[in-house]
């Protein structure tokens, strides 16, 4: 007799383990299936985030800021620090050992609360079944009274940049056992822009080629120049409008051929990273006759709650519509954990953060200028300078901007963008202040603590009101 469960969740990163955990605290009998294994053949879980994405990559960014800050950022408070080096090997065996305890502890979390794991490849097939593949080869067939389809992405490959040897995917950047003399970037996306940043501060000469003409369209204007002016001075050579046509790969390196404007370069790197966008992973994952459609470019057709066009199937992650986000997925997970459990939850899409880890970091959550200018939304913006933030000051990391962006009519706050010390964690303030619906106003007559990043956030609320304290008014009221 087949295995039942109330619900099969295939896919165990960040959304897919979350929606099984939430499931099983819901009291309802939930195994999650896992292809992802480590060398020894055991499952691995966590998905793309914890294990080549997300955490590792964020180890390496502190790591090697670290390093530059020692190198060249402790003169100025009175600090010398002699013949400073790097060890790369032991800055990879820190990021393996976080990595490691992370995806453990999602085992022991599945043990905690009840979740049955099964390590091996899940296919949707007609009826809410699901065909499980063990990694020993053996097939069973597994009732399931919902599914949670939670498959992830993967790195886009192009055609003039195939992987293999020097040229890489964003995994493989993680994984370099010695600096770059000379590093090439395909993309100045989140990715690029993150993975071009640790290598830049550990010492390699890093350029990054993107294809648009602007820099980090989903970011507000003023923003993303004055970030792109930022990591230009940090060293990234950043060239926009720049289309990489052709790769040769040599004992040396790898030749990249380009055209930027409407003039053919070439540049010579050691690696290339291609970092240009990921793609969902659902090749193999929907027999023909499980009811659920695909829309353009792989993505499964979902409504608002995640729900796809068969009663009882539901899809999260990167395999559906919205940003390309770990925290986007684990809501979703809980979001459809919980309507299966037969509750009303709900996901507030305008309230997704996005964030880029350089440093400073760069994050934003709702529309920038230009995208309400377009949608003929009439608004307020307040504008406050980390430059005037005496914390900011003070810790001699004081470059960057937080504009806060406000209705007109009603002075509700639209969103928030920011370059600067702390961003993701200030942005946060402003997502909490959205999901309440929130005013400038509110956020002016909230008492910060003093002295904060935080108060930055303070006085654009301030500033968008005419009456910021710290900075010049331009309607003083």
């Amino acid at each position: 007799m087949a295995q039942q469960f109330d619900v099969v969740v295939i896919g165990a990163g960040p959304g897919g383990y979350v929606a099984a955990i939430r499931a099983a605290q819901l009291g309802l009998k939930t195994a999650v299936i896992e292809k992802w294994r480590s060398g020894d053949g055991k499952p691995v879980f966590g998905g793309t985030c914890l294990n080549v994405g997300c955490i590792p990559s964020k180890a390496l960014l502190d790591s090697s800021h670290r390093f530059h800050e020692a190198a060249h950022g402790l003169a100025v408070h009175g600090i010398g620090a002699r013949e400073v080096t790097i060890d790369v090997p032991a800055m990879l065996k820190r990021k393996r050992r976080i990595v490691d305890q992370l995806t453990g502890g999602i085992a022991g979390l599945f043990k905690a609360n009840g979740v049955t794991a099964l390590a091996g490849s899940g296919r949707l097939l007609a009826g809410r079944r699901v065909e499980f593949s063990a990694h020993d080869g053996t097939v069973e067939t597994i009732d399931a009274a919902n599914v949670i389809l939670a498959t992830g992405s993967a790195p886009i490959e192009i055609p003039a940049a195939p992987f293999g040897g020097p040229i890489v995917d964003s995994a493989g950047a993680l994984e370099f056992d010695a600096v770059p003399r000379r590093l090439g970037v395909v993309g100045a996306g989140v990715i690029g822009l993150e993975l071009g940043s640790v290598w830049a501060r550990i010492g390699a000469e890093v350029v990054v080629i993107e294809a648009l003409p602007d820099f980090l369209l989903a970011v507000d204007r003023q923003v993303s120049k004055d970030a792109l002016k930022i990591l230009r001075a940090q060293g990234l050579d950043i060239r926009l409008n720049a289309r990489v046509t052709a790769t040769e790969v040599g004992e040396g390196g790898v030749g990249v051929t380009y055209v930027e404007g409407e003039e053919e370069k070439r540049a010579e790197f050691d690696r290339l990273i291609v970092a240009v966008g990921r793609r969902p992973v659902t090749a193999g994952l929907l027999a023909p006759d499980c009811g659920v459609n695909l829309e353009e470019r792989g993505f499964v057709h979902v409504n608002e709650h995640c729900a796809t066009d068969m009663p009882g199937v539901y899809a999260i992650g990167d395999i559906v519509r919205g940003p390309m986000l770990a925290h986007k997925a684990m809501e979703e997970g809980v979001m459809v954990a919980e309507r299966i459990a037969g509750r009303k939850t709900q996901l507030n899409y305008d309230g997704i953060p996005a964030i880029i880890y350089t440093h400073p970091e760069i994050a934003w959550v709702g529309p920038g200028e230009q995208q309400l200018k377009a949608a003929g939304q009439e608004f307020k913006a307040g504008v406050f300078p980390f430059a005037a933030s005496g914390r900011a000051l003070a810790a001699n990391d004081a470059v960057g901007i937080v504009k806060l962006l406000t209705d007109a009519a009603d002075d509700r706050v639209l969103g928030c963008h920011i370059v600067g010390p702390g961003a993701a964690d200030l942005v946060q303030q402003v997502v909490i202040a959205m999901e309440f619906g929130a005013s400038a106003e509110d956020i002016a007559l909230t008492v910060f603590g003093h002295p904060t990043l935080s108060e930055a956030v303070h006085e654009a609320a301030l500033a968008a009101l005419g009456h910021a304290i710290h900075i010049p008014n331009r309607k003083p009221r």
